[in-house]
């Protein structure tokens, strides 16, 4: 329960959280947690809070992961979709027309699939085909 108080702070800041929740949450446990062995329960909320902006501003691959994925994602020449508008988070790619390809193994996501739209490598929720991370 100590991540709580730090996610209702960040939901009042209005940080977007639809598809980095994992980065979000992820981050909001290190950062308690790391806080708290610090500076004990007042920095485990502080370090919750920090870590969580940290983990939404890094996503769900994170920074150290992801040019290593732009390039094998490209460096695959899968087709390009087109669509109209963004290649933005939260964006649901149609029914038809989308082919989606395996994440890497060592890339530790097996519960995301990728394609590519608008010559951008995204990740994608395969049930919902939401898309959760736009690897620019």
């Amino acid at each position: 329960m100590r991540i709580a108080a730090p996610l209702a702070l960040l939901a009042t800041l209005g940080l977007p959280a639809i598809a980095q929740a994992q980065g979000l949450e992820r981050g909001a446990q290190e950062g308690a947690s790391r806080g708290e062995e610090i500076a004990g329960p007042l920095g485990a909320i502080v370090g919750g809070a920090i870590g969580a902006a940290v983990g939404t501003a890094n996503g769900i691959l994170g920074v150290d992961r992801r040019e290593r994925f732009r390039i094998y994602a490209l460096g695959e020449r899968r087709p390009s979709v087109a669509l109209a508008g963004p290649v933005r988070v939260g964006t649901v790619l149609p029914e038809e027309g989308v082919v989606y390809y395996d994440v890497p193994r060592e890339f530790a996501l097996p519960e995301y699939s990728y394609t590519i739209v608008n010559g951008h490598p995204v990740l994608v929720e395969p049930r919902t085909r939401r898309i959760v991370e736009v690897i620019d």
